[in-house]
């Protein structure tokens, strides 16, 4: 069970030695009590954002607080950083550099790995394009894969369906390219049309020019 110490905005003092106001508590029998009065006051702090680094040094610190503060809206406490030992934390900060280039050669092949991967699926969605579409231009059909499948962009490429090259999504993706590329599209949107509307009114354009498209050229 890991001992607590709250961060507070209020000018809250100390109920033993009167020291104030407080920026971090601890609350024994329900009052407030400063670091030093709660023999604490000799813990260094360590702010989150480094999870390797938090690990290592709660690991090595005999005694350690967690660090929180309440969110209003929220309504919840929500963690801030840890109290740990100094030489807990030195230690801690010598180990992750010791392996900082390890762990960055981890990314770079990581980061390789991925790219790897979205040019195959990049390729194998164009491939399908031009599969249901025989007669779209090739260039057309990379571009259309390589906008639909950029990682992390949330386009129906990345969805589930889009990475198993279900063919509805596959032709989402198309449909969408021409509405933007071949018709006026976004310059009714620009206009103020709403965008059922325009869809609507572009609906015959882009049908032709997909109906055009699924036969060889």
């Amino acid at each position: 069970m890991s001992l607590v110490v709250f961060e507070s905005l209020k000018q809250i003092h100390c109920a033993e030695c009167r020291g104030g106001p407080l920026r971090r508590l601890v609350r024994e029998a329900g009052v407030p009590r400063c670091l030093d009065c709660a023999d604490l006051g000799h813990l260094v702090y360590l702010p989150r954002g480094d999870a390797a680094l938090t690990r290592r040094a709660r690991e090595a610190s005999s005694l350690s607080a967690v660090v929180v503060r309440r969110h209003r809206r929220r309504r919840r406490y929500e963690r801030r950083g840890l109290l740990v030992e100094d030489a807990a934390l030195a230690h801690a900060e010598r180990a992750c550099l010791a392996d900082a280039e390890a762990r960055a050669r981890r990314r770079e092949r990581d980061r390789a790995r991925r790219a790897a991967e979205d040019v195959r699926f990049t390729a194998a969605f164009a491939a399908e394009i031009l599969r249901l579409f025989p007669g779209c231009p090739p260039e057309r059909a990379q571009a259309i894969a390589a906008h639909a499948s950029v990682r992390g962009s949330g386009r129906v490429g990345r969805t589930a369906a889009g990475r198993a090259l279900d063919e509805q999504a596959v032709s989402v993706a198309v449909r969408a390219a021409v509405r933007h590329t071949d018709t006026e599209y976004d310059a009714l949107l620009m206009s103020g049309v709403p965008r059922f509307t325009a869809r609507a009114r572009l609906a015959p354009l882009i049908d032709a020019v997909l109906d055009g498209w699924r036969t060889a050229a």
